[in-house]
């Protein structure tokens, strides 16, 4: 773990270290992919970077090869519905790109020729590294220096307070838990469906022996990596369920009631870990969750449906990262 005393560092990873890493019912408008505050995308667009990406990258002929295409469909609509909501979001935060960043970068056009095969390993990540190069470059590189900065701006101050239980988690001495995936999925949402009635109950279930804790209290700077996840994107007086980690523990489920979320002030914490580039674009993505609630956005069902805790689009609402739900007869979230 790398303490990190200032503030200032993270500046230093967006302005040294930038780089690449790793809703509502469908459009009236026949042809609409997508409808953000009245920016469409429309179906022919998809379809044209679709037969691009075929044309061009390697790696989307492999995906066509798999029937996989579908992933591509959905993050160009995704990274449509997140560039207009970043573009709102960075106005009312006033954060602003740096031309003479945008600049150094472009002219070496990064995102140019064909992915790289190392890029395509994490399939979730190259397929939005394979997006960014169908879009118009300087665009892409721009949404991901906005999200950076957005990152830097609240990492310092964003902590989250909470009570949480878990269902599946990986044990400590290496054993299976005993529970299966879809079971444990059920059992976490069901659990979310609970404490969003009554928050309460986690107390009750801690004192039966349920794993977990109350008053977590967590400071984004303490871990990044956590920070890009649902817990530190849903205001005060939030039920949520999710995956930490998914891929390596598809059994482990997290249900949390989110009882403070605050960024007014910098947090007093040692245990400060540098966060890399794509944490920080991880997080500035993290940071648009409340700002998808102030536009009006229109998917078109053959897509998906948005998922706020993967802020990401999922095939059908049976598939959902997970569930977030306000708390029942709580007071009004303080920010």
């Amino acid at each position: 773990m790398r303490i990190m005393r200032r503030p200032r560092a993270l500046v230093a990873v967006v302005a040294g270290a930038f780089l690449l890493t790793g809703c509502g019912a469908g459009p009236s408008q026949v042809g609409t992919a997508a409808l953000v505050d009245g920016k469409l995308t429309t179906i022919d667009q998809v379809q044209g970077l679709l037969n691009r990406a075929v044309r061009e990258q390697p790696f989307a002929r492999e995906l066509a090869a798999q029937h996989k295409l579908d992933l591509v469909g959905r993050e160009i609509v995704r990274q449509a519905v997140l560039h207009e909501v970043l573009a709102k979001a960075a106005r009312k935060e006033g954060v602003t790109a740096d031309a003479d960043a945008i600049d150094a970068v472009a002219q070496k056009d990064p995102l140019g020729g064909e992915l790289p095969a190392a890029a395509a390993q994490d399939e979730a990540a190259g397929v939005t590294q394979l997006v960014w190069r169908l879009r118009d470059h300087r665009e892409a590189l721009t949404d991901q220096y906005l999200e950076q900065k957005l990152a830097v701006k609240y990492l310092p101050s964003l902590t989250v307070n909470f009570d949480y239980t878990s269902v599946g988690a990986p044990s400590s001495d290496g054993q299976a838990p005993s529970v299966d995936a879809k079971t444990a999925r059920g059992e976490a949402i069901a659990k979310a469906e609970k404490y969003a009635k009554n928050p309460g109950a986690i107390t009750a279930e801690l004192q039966g022996g349920a794993q977990g804790n109350v008053g977590q209290q967590v400071p984004a700077l303490s871990s990044p990596a956590d920070a890009a996840t649902v817990l530190f994107g849903v205001p005060a007086n939030t039920a949520i369920a999710f995956q930490p980690n998914p891929a390596a523990a598809p059994t482990w489920w997290v249900t949390a009631v989110v009882r403070q979320r605050a960024t007014g002030k910098q947090v007093a914490t040692d245990q400060v870990q540098q966060p890399t580039a794509a944490q920080l674009g991880a997080i500035g993505i993290r940071l648009l969750q409340p700002y998808v609630q102030e536009v009006d956005t229109k998917i078109n069902p053959r897509y998906g449906v948005w998922d706020p805790v993967g802020m990401n689009l999922a095939p059908n609402s049976a598939e959902l990262a997970g569930v977030v739900l306000p708390v029942q007869g709580a007071a009004p979230a303080q920010q």
